[in-house]
């Protein structure tokens, strides 16, 4: 049981890479609603194997030997590469929303271009040009890399066991990104997005929990 829910969790760290990559060429071609139910379809993908993986670990005993060494290396990479999804469709359900750029998720792609930010709990719709456009906010700059940063502070903190951690990560990017949470719709996306992100990387770190303790 305990291979099973290790297996789970590294299947939990590929799922979101493997989803974007697979779903890529259609979401450069999609309109926004397709890219949307995507988007919820792969956080539901992703949330399958967590949740056995999570039921599985509470059930079996600790891991011992290679398997504990592996864990904490598995929950880190489930906690980076897994919010994503989640983190959007959270924003969607909020009504701020935006389309991710095709390959933001997909290993290699490159930070710079844009909408690369979109994956992220640190973006905001990218205003349209004309008066359509004037109310709405840009993509927050970096939020893409951030995002991984952060899910990586917020599950090696935990699994370090100093929670106190927490607080100094959530306030670093606080006032890092208080010029910008001024923008129309940047503060509400700011915050789902954030509390979304966190929250699976606290979900991943429990997981690891479970299995080494």
């Amino acid at each position: 049981m305990i291979i099973a829910a290790v297996v789970l969790l590294l299947v939990t760290a590929l799922t979101t890479p493997i989803w974007s990559l697979a779903t890529r060429k259609r979401r450069r071609e999609a309109p926004e609603a397709v890219v949307r139910r995507l988007d919820v379809i792969g956080a539901v993908v992703l949330l399958m194997p967590a949740a056995v993986a999570a039921v599985l670990a509470a059930a079996a005993g600790p891991a011992t030997g290679f398997l504990a060494s592996a864990v904490p290396v598995l929950a880190a990479l489930a906690a980076v590469t897994g919010g994503g999804p989640v983190v959007r469709t959270v924003l969607v359900a909020g009504g701020v929303g935006v389309r991710p750029d095709t390959g933001s998720d997909a290993p290699g792609a490159p930070d710079h271009e844009p909408g690369n930010d979109a994956d992220t709990p640190d973006s905001t719709e990218n205003p349209g040009p004309g008066p359509a456009g004037a109310g709405e906010a840009g993509p927050l700059r970096g939020g893409r890399v951030i995002g991984y940063l952060e899910r990586l502070a917020v599950v090696t903190t935990l699994m370090a066991g100093w929670p106190e951690g927490l607080a100094i990560i959530l306030a670093v990017k606080s006032l890092a990104r208080y010029p910008e949470l001024r923008a129309p719709h940047a503060a509400e996306q700011f915050i789902m997005g954030t509390f979304a992100s966190v929250m699976w990387a606290v979900g991943m770190a429990g997981v690891e929990h479970l299995l080494t303790h």
